[in-house]
């Protein structure tokens, strides 16, 4: 085989190497055990590259607390992605968007159980609204 073919196998092995890692985030998601909807939002998160540790968790008061997420905010399940906390039924473009762009907030929420949110039914792209995490929440955008 010429240095030529060597040289680009080898590269072609980095670029693979590097694109397997970028398309995977790792995340930890916390959840009662007996909520149906928050598997169908692990199922979501890794159809769409997340690499998700689920922990089964009878204190979700607690964790909400922990993660300083008030009652106004809070839904059923809370995920740890990169530094950043992510409550509820967040679509995976609004959290994507958070992890490229770094704002200096908490993190992101959709609080209660928004029907066709994901994980919630049949989930509309733009439709749902997303808020900031934080003392005063905003609208951190439609996805």
């Amino acid at each position: 085989m010429s240095r030529f073919y060597r040289s680009a196998i080898a590269a072609l092995l980095v670029v693979s190497s590097s694109l397997a890692n970028a398309a995977s985030i790792t995340a930890t998601l916390y959840k009662s055990p007996t909520c149906g909807c928050c598997e169908a939002y692990v199922s979501y998160l890794r159809q769409n590259g997340f690499e998700v540790k689920a922990i089964n968790r009878d204190d979700m008061d607690a964790v909400h607390k922990q993660n300083g997420i008030s009652p106004a905010q809070s839904s059923c399940h809370t995920m740890r992605v990169a530094g950043y906390t992510i409550e509820g039924h967040v679509p995976v473009a609004a959290i994507k968007r958070l992890l490229k762009e770094k704002p200096a907030i908490a993190g992101l929420t959709v609080p209660g159980m928004v029907a066709n949110s994901p994980g919630m039914g049949a989930f509309t792209p733009g439709s749902l609204p997303v808020m900031t995490l934080q003392a005063t929440p905003v609208v951190y955008g439609r996805f």
